[in-house]
């Protein structure tokens, strides 16, 4: 790959993908567009939660690669039977010695290696887990996306409405001095284009705080300049509905969480078993006489019995814990399928009867009230309608507008809350 040569020649391609769109976002006098894929690869590179769940994996893997340590051997010396001091020495031997003594614990291969599995699963329980905050702010990114995408559509209206109103406060004074309109026509008017002023203001401030959560979900700095890809189209196949639970089972992070939350129990469960196999111990002493005896030296090999009655029933114990613990996590994942394939089927039908309203908006609501309005102007315009008669036009199309864009974002919502429920 040829690296993309940025100020001074240095290459970008050595930076997390949140810096690129600082870095670019700082050198440009404009804001950048960003994609949605952008917005989704900076969150998953620099969101300081999903980090949080990357340190967490590298520690399971780290203690993962030390589960198969030995303890430490112990060395150890001092008198030994040494008369106390004044006493009468019969013999030579009773003169006493020095001891030095090495001792090494054995544990057994078996135990070492339940161990190791028990952290290698965990590891795989974080990775889970990391994966299922991902789904949340990816759901949290698209819902402030696809907001501020139908943000900027209600501006545009919100524009053209501007430009309406102030049409129809410029005939409403042309004609006041020659009698064809009111006063009070004016006044109306004028009201109508300063609230249509505050909803542009609401907009903007609406635009504003999907534009710092996104920010903060890509842990960008609160100055960056951002606009979205407004030409971007949502689109949903209606034969991606999932209802089977075999399918949510292999697509969810959650409940292949609860799975690997499974095998960490089961591995536990291994690793109590291996108690019953025995440890074992090596002891070397040397000893140096005092007196004119021989050098000795004791050798001992020892081993645990650990199937002992008075000690086999904690890990026997643990283990038939562990089966009922196991059996409560089936039973939660089971119940997460059975309440998400319920979800999926509700939500479905939803999105069918939500696209319907929007076509029906689209196609037949606005485009009859836009030509009710421009009947009205044109009669207007000719001297056979009163403003405020118009203005009712207008406010009727305005209002079938924005519902129509009112229901696009819920429709959109509803397209994040299904695509979360399956993990897309």
């Amino acid at each position: 790959m040829t690296p993309i040569a940025g100020m001074n020649g240095f290459s970008i391609l050595r930076y997390p993908i949140s810096i690129l769109i600082g870095l670019l976002i700082t050198f440009s006098n404009s804001a950048q567009v960003i994609s949605l894929d952008s917005v989704l690869s900076a969150i998953d590179h620099q969101n300081p939660s999903l980090q949080e769940y990357d340190y967490k994996v590298k520690a399971m893997n780290t203690y993962t690669a030390g589960a198969k340590s030995w303890m430490a051997p112990m060395i150890g010396g001092g008198p030994f039977f040494y008369p106390y001091p004044g006493q009468k020495i019969m013999q030579e031997r009773d003169k006493g010695m020095f001891v030095i003594n090495v001792e090494q614990d054995i544990p057994s291969p078996g135990k070492l290696s339940a161990k190791r599995n028990y952290f290698a699963a965990k590891a795989a329980v974080e990775e889970k887990g990391r994966a299922s905050k991902f789904n949340q702010l990816r759901a949290e990114a698209k819902e402030n996306y696809y907001q501020w995408l139908v943000l900027e559509k209600k501006g545009h209206v919100l524009l053209e409405n501007k430009r309406i109103v102030e049409l129809m406060l410029q005939l409403a004074r042309i004609r006041y001095p020659y009698n064809q309109g009111s006063l009070g026509n004016i006044y109306k008017a004028e009201a109508r284009l300063h609230e249509v002023d505050n909803m542009i203001l609401m907009n903007t401030g609406e635009i504003e705080e999907k534009a710092y959560r996104l920010k903060a979900l890509m842990k960008l700095p609160d100055n960056s300049l951002l606009k979205i890809d407004t030409a971007m189209e949502i689109t949903f196949d209606v034969n991606e509905f999932i209802y089977d639970t075999a399918s949510l089972s292999k697509g969810r992070s959650d409940v292949q969480q609860i799975n690997r939350s499974i095998e960490v129990m089961r591995q536990n469960q291994a690793r109590q078993k291996s108690q019953s196999k025995p440890d074992f111990r090596v002891r070397y002493e040397h000893m140096q006489p005092r007196g004119d005896m021989p050098l000795q030296f004791s050798l001992m090999a020892m081993v645990s019995i650990p199937i002992a009655p008075w000690s086999s029933k904690m890990y026997k114990s643990e283990v038939a814990g562990m089966n009922h613990e196991i059996e409560a996590m089936k039973q939660r994942r089971e119940t997460i399928l059975i309440e998400a394939r319920g979800k999926l089927a509700g939500m479905a039908a939803q999105l069918v009867r939500m696209k319907q309203q929007l076509e029906n908006y689209d196609q037949k609501i606005v485009p009859a009230l836009k030509k009710n309005y421009e009947t009205l102007l044109l009669a207007y315009e000719e001297n056979r309608e009163q403003l405020p008669i118009v203005i009712d036009g207008w406010e009727a199309m305005n209002m079938a507008q924005m519902e129509y864009l009112n229901k696009m974002q819920e429709y959109y919502l509803m397209i994040v809350r299904y695509e979360k429920e399956i993990e897309k």
